[in-house]
């Protein structure tokens, strides 16, 4: 797919916070292609979860790393996840495997797994990434980097309505309570904690909607490429 920008764009944030939808609806509007970073680390979770290790265990985690073979496939406004083959991308976005994302991602062997993979993607630029130290660690020197969040009931009452909408439903307190059991563990881990670059715009979004948000990242992008131009 030719790439229209060279800008790299960088969106972080926690769960809920809708960094997929936008990040997705962004890079399909502006020609850039989308990297679901995130999607890796629910990969690693989802072949933990099979194998029935718990997310405590930290060894058993680190020995199974060489069995998985994830490979992201770039495809304009989506990608396609594989793991061992198998396209996972309907069965990475349960609860469970969100709790065992958080688990595998801190740890440094799991990370370190996924960290070339994930730079690869974004050397030649013209790519939007999302995840949650995308900013800090995987692109730190990106054109633009975006910190977007909501409060945990914002989250919590998108991510009930989008579980309803897939016929999955979930009680809104259960929901509310992965949420914040999520934020403690992302937050909270020593190994690339989720939080917002030290030069990242932070955008909080309550009050706004999908489209509002990505007309705001939109803008900012126009303003990114007036400064650095753009590929012919």
């Amino acid at each position: 797919m030719e790439k229209k920008r060279k800008i790299r764009i960088a969106i972080d944030g926690p769960g809920g916070a809708g960094k997929s939808s936008v990040a997705r609806e962004v890079a399909q509007r502006r020609g850039f292609i989308y990297v679901d970073t995130g999607a890796l680390y629910r990969a690693v979770g989802l072949f933990v979860a099979r194998r029935g290790i718990a997310t405590d265990d930290k060894a058993a985690i680190i020995a199974c790393l060489p069995e998985i073979d994830i490979a992201f496939i770039p495809d304009g406004d989506r990608g396609i996840m594989t793991l061992c083959g198998e396209d996972v991308g309907g069965q990475i976005r349960t609860p469970e495997v969100s709790l065992y994302a958080s688990a595998v991602s801190a740890i440094p062997e799991v990370r370190e797994a996924l960290l070339d993979l994930q730079k690869k993607f974004a050397e030649e630029g013209g790519v939007v990434m999302d995840g949650r130290d995308i900013g800090t660690v995987i692109i730190p020197d990106a054109e633009l980097k975006l910190f977007l969040t909501a409060s945990p009931e914002v989250r919590a009452r998108r991510r009930f309505l989008e579980l309803e909408e897939k016929g999955t439903p979930q009680p809104f307190e259960d929901v509310l309570a992965d949420i914040i059991k999520r934020d403690e563990a992302d937050s909270n881990r020593k190994i690339a904690p989720l939080k917002p670059a030290d030069d990242s715009i932070v955008f909080v979004n309550d009050e706004y909607d999908l489209e509002q948000t990505i007309c705001y990242v939109l803008g900012l992008i126009d303003a990114v490429e007036h400064i650095y131009g753009r590929e012919n």
